[in-house]
């Protein structure tokens, strides 16, 4: 490779894994990402997310480290300046770095010039998002079942063709950057985008392009929640959305999926941006999200911090790398992890980041290297009894929050918040729980995950092998060392600069 690739970062949050057309789901609209996977890219039907929120993840998926190796397990532990960002070590290897959209990364106290040459701001004021705006009208009384159902419907574009809101403000922003960006340079852009992140609302024509006959059916609400996690069975009391019908449920998916499809299409904006400017097959591109979201699967809506149902841990990934690397188009089988996308990109930039990471880079499975990549993968939450640090006391306590059902829970000292971890296979799934029965699914028998296996003595086998390759796991990641090494004292003098 005689020159560094472009890379784009195209990062909405909350996209489910199952949410493309060309993995099967028979009423989502993706024609741009199907396209890239039909043509000269790779989409990874089983990748998964290091963490069920957004700031863990990020946190995670920006440095190649799982959570618990520097203690990223909440909303509002962040990554510090002592700490490795892939945006920070491209900006450092000659990259420049323009980033638009959400931050849920770096702390606000901290400056982001070390991250990114542009921190984009439209010149245009969006929209208010759809969490503030005439919030009051759309969610009904407080008493009633949709208060905290998340669900808004078919958006108002007033005299407007689209609902100009962030995510339109980056993604217009990202085009027109491209148009006038320097030449001397290889390019960084992210998009950190707040689609499909409910509230669930969308504008024409997405909302209607979904075919309301095609939604696949949920999954349902566990009897009794008997064998589930406790926070699961904690929420949905808490959400109040038992007497939904099918039809109800079936809207605010569709308006979901509409999401999906309005952030396909921004998806193809930018992809014709690169096309017309002469760059698209100089250009590495990720799309991936943080992490997915009930939707109404087990009767709930939004996520949870420390429970990994296939619908919250299963993202989609799709890369088009550059033409150079010879890519065979596909859907690939592969077990993978969001930690592997750094390792991806210093592979294809030729950069050493300098520190210890847990990624895998992707590049062989790009080429049609076999899909052995993982055996299992993991993702972890929650807290230790008296972590108040780890509360999220930040978020405020008002009762009629649209996260109340969850954040209440998670303030509480009984099992609802124990720190958990899955060890995923191609055929298992083993949660590890603290304060709370251990979760253990035969996924090819029962992929809802609704039988909790982990006492049946038929699969007492099964388990120790997954309690086993979790001990590995934690053996191999517990901790990073320094790359430079500190200078030991003699025990003799000090040095003259540290005498008084």
């Amino acid at each position: 490779m005689n020159e560094r690739p472009h890379i784009v970062i195209f990062n909405p949050d909350q996209w489910r894994g199952e949410a493309l057309a060309h993995v099967g789901n028979p009423c989502v609209v993706t024609p741009n990402l199907d396209r890239i996977t039909e043509t000269d890219g790779v989409s990874f039907r089983r990748a998964f997310t290091q963490n069920p929120v957004c700031t863990p993840s990020r946190c995670s998926f920006m440095t190649g480290w799982y959570p618990h190796v520097r203690g990223h397990r909440t909303m509002y532990h962040m990554l510090r300046e002592d700490e490795p960002v892939l945006l920070k070590i491209l900006k450092d290897a000659g990259y420049f770095v323009w980033w638009g959209g959400k931050n849920d990364l770096t702390p606000a106290q901290n400056p982001q010039d070390p991250y990114c040459d542009v921190r984009y701001q439209p010149d245009r004021r969006p929209k208010p998002t759809w969490q503030t705006d005439r919030a009051d009208r759309w969610r009904g009384p407080k008493d009633g079942d949709a208060f905290f159902s998340f669900y808004v419907g078919k958006l108002d574009t007033g005299a407007g063709d689209i609902y100009y809101d962030s995510d339109w403000a980056v993604v217009e922003g990202a085009v027109d950057f491209l148009k006038n960006a320097p030449k001397d340079r290889p390019l960084c852009l992210f998009l950190a985008l707040t689609y499909p992140h409910p509230p669930y609302a969308v504008e024409e024509p997405w909302y209607s392009l979904i075919d309301r006959g095609k939604v696949p059916p949920r999954i349902p609400t566990p009897e009794g929640w008997q064998g589930k996690p406790s926070l699961l069975k904690g929420i949905c009391e808490n959400q109040r959305l038992q007497g939904w019908t099918e039809e109800r449920w079936t809207e605010l998916r569709a308006t979901y999926y509409g999401m999906c499809a309005r952030l396909d299409h921004q998806f193809g904006m930018v992809m014709e941006a690169l096309r017309e400017l002469g760059i698209y097959d100089d250009t590495a591109v990720f799309f991936f999200s943080d992490h997915g979201d009930f939707t109404g699967d087990y009767g709930l809506v939004e996520k949870t911090q420390n429970t990994f149902e296939d619908c919250l841990t299963r993202v989609p990934f799709v890369i088009k790398p550059p033409s150079w690397v010879g890519p065979k188009a596909r859907v690939s089988d592969a077990l993978i992890e969001l930690v592997d996308f750094p390792a991806t990109v210093y592979e294809l930039t030729g950069i050493e980041p300098g520190y210890t990471h847990f990624g895998r880079s992707l590049v062989p499975l790009l080429k049609g290297g076999t899909d052995e990549h993982r055996d299992a993968v993991f993702c972890e939450g929650g807290r230790l009894h008296g972590e108040r640090h780890c509360m999220e006391l930040e978020s405020g306590s008002d009762p009629g929050g649209l996260y109340w059902p969850r954040i209440s829970l998670q303030r509480q000292e009984g099992p609802e918040h124990t720190k958990a971890l899955m060890c995923r296979t191609g055929d298992f799934k083993y949660v590890r729980r603290l304060y709370e029965s251990d979760e253990l699914y035969d996924l090819r028998a029962d992929p809802m995950e609704l039988t909790n296996l982990a006492h049946d003595p038929g699969h007492s086998a099964v388990l120790a092998r997954m309690k086993d390759r979790m001990l590995t796991f934690f053996l191999e990641t517990g901790d990073v060392v320094p790359h430079d090494a500190d200078k030991r004292w003699s025990g003799q003098r000090l040095p003259r600069e540290q005498r008084k």
